[in-house]
């Protein structure tokens, strides 16, 4: 979990559509928001974005399975030989009236959508079983999550009872000249060295779901360019960011540095 201010700085994101304007008026209008798409896409850039645009706190966990409602709301803990209520990270962000940002919402405990329903509907409020509190969420706070549709199964699956509760907003990887503006904007790579690495995102995509659980992720081919960028060799900066870690399978990697060897000869 982790607590990322606003600053001078807005986080580089480039829109695909007007994504934008409608988490605005999300927040305007104290409606949830549910980010679907898959790894490395942006969700969470986005987020961060948005809330340096709106100049609000926000308050980011990380979904996984043992995260328990406790840990979103707060719980008793021991200091100084008393016991002191700590709120969470959900709890704050209502006092606030920050944005709480649920990353892979999916992964999370089931008790802890339960948590969510009274927040999101239109009592939008927080009860706090452990206190007797019940929090009424003030003008500006905002519920937001994400998953990745494609990592779903029977046993992590929002419930239609949570999913109906949200707006929801499709993402996907960028057209090949948005990808392009982002990765040269994150890295600072002349667009020149950022084509070949974005021709090459085109093609492993196409992979996937046959012989790749997922294509590489935008994320990945930032982390490749600034490799470049840095002075190491491309061939060794792709078999560490994107060989290596998309497959443990060494047919895979094979096929992966055969794609490599097309694209830059």
């Amino acid at each position: 979990m982790s607590l990322d201010m606003t600053n001078d700085r807005i986080p580089y994101y480039h829109p695909t559509g007007r994504e934008c304007a409608l988490f605005e008026r999300a927040h305007d209008n104290g409606l949830p928001l549910l980010l679907k798409g898959p790894t490395g896409c942006g969700k969470t850039r986005f987020v961060e974005h948005m809330a340096a645009r709106l100049n609000k706190p926000v308050y980011t966990v990380a979904c996984h399975d043992d995260l328990s409602a406790a840990d979103l709301i707060g719980r008793y803990l021991l200091k100084g030989g008393e016991t002191e209520w700590v709120d969470g990270p959900l709890t704050r962000a209502v006092r606030e009236g920050a944005i709480c940002y649920l990353d892979e919402v999916v992964e999370a405990r089931k008790d802890v959508t339960v948590v969510l329903h009274p927040l999101t509907d239109s009592r939008r409020r927080l009860i706090i079983d452990r206190t007797g509190e019940e929090l009424d969420a003030p003008e500006g706070f905002m519920l937001v999550a994400s998953y990745n549709p494609g990592y779903q199964s029977v046993l992590k699956r929002l419930k239609p009872s949570t999913r109906q509760r949200f707006l929801s907003i499709a993402f996907d990887f960028p057209e090949p000249d948005a990808e392009t503006r982002v990765i040269t904007a994150e890295t600072g790579l002349p667009v020149a060295q950022v084509v070949p690495l974005v021709r090459l995102a085109g093609h492993i995509r196409k992979l996937s779901g046959m012989d790749l659980e997922e294509g590489v992720s935008t994320r990945l081919l930032v982390y490749a360019a600034r490799l470049i960028g840095a002075g190491i060799a491309i061939e060794e900066a792709l078999e560490t960011a994107v060989v290596q870690a998309l497959s443990d399978e060494a047919d895979v990697q094979q096929a992966l540095r055969d794609l490599i060897a097309t694209i830059y000869g």
